[in-house]
């Protein structure tokens, strides 16, 4: 029977990016070079994705990146965003849809898993729901498995939480 145990998740803090979006709006409307050019940032919480809009694809990208380094001040990985398709909105204005990544997708789990057990640890994982259990009698190997995860990039962001 196993006597210690983590959790492995990908979460994004929601108030961390709440901040971070309004830190970014605060930020194109005080910079003189995006003063004008109508850029605005939206978080839809219920589909967990942000729309950054701006005047035209040059002004767009400086917006997403005044984003993504207010997202790292604050903590956020940049691996938890999904970046859409810049595409073109009504009057010649650009547009990008960010989705923000809950819970680890199944295939990544599958992956996760694998490559845990292929690494030959004396420990076992379980897959459930958006998060990966990992369960083993020495703790040493626990510690063991989260170097191991952490040096390997599975492309999403992960942390490591419940460590009993």
């Amino acid at each position: 029977m196993a006597d210690f145990s983590f959790d492995m998740v990908s979460k994004v803090d929601e108030q961390e990016l709440k901040n971070a979006v309004d830190q970014t709006i605060k930020e194109v409307q005080q910079r003189y070079d995006l003063k004008d050019t109508k850029s605005d940032v939206i978080l839809d919480e219920k589909k967990r994705s942000v729309i950054i809009t701006s005047s035209d694809e040059y002004k767009l990208k400086a917006v997403v990146d005044i984003f993504q380094a207010k997202l790292v001040k604050r903590g956020i990985s940049l691996k938890a965003l999904s970046y859409g398709k810049m595409e073109q909105a009504l009057g010649g204005r650009a547009r990008q849809n960010v989705d923000i990544q809950q819970g680890i997708p199944s295939e990544k789990a599958k992956e996760i898993n694998k490559a845990i057990r292929d690494a030959k640890f004396k420990v076992q994982t379980q897959i459930q729901g958006d998060q990966v259990r990992v369960m083993g009698k020495v703790k040493d190997d626990l510690q063991a498995v989260i170097s191991f995860v952490k040096s390997n990039d599975f492309g999403i962001d992960l942390q490591f939480t419940n460590y009993r």
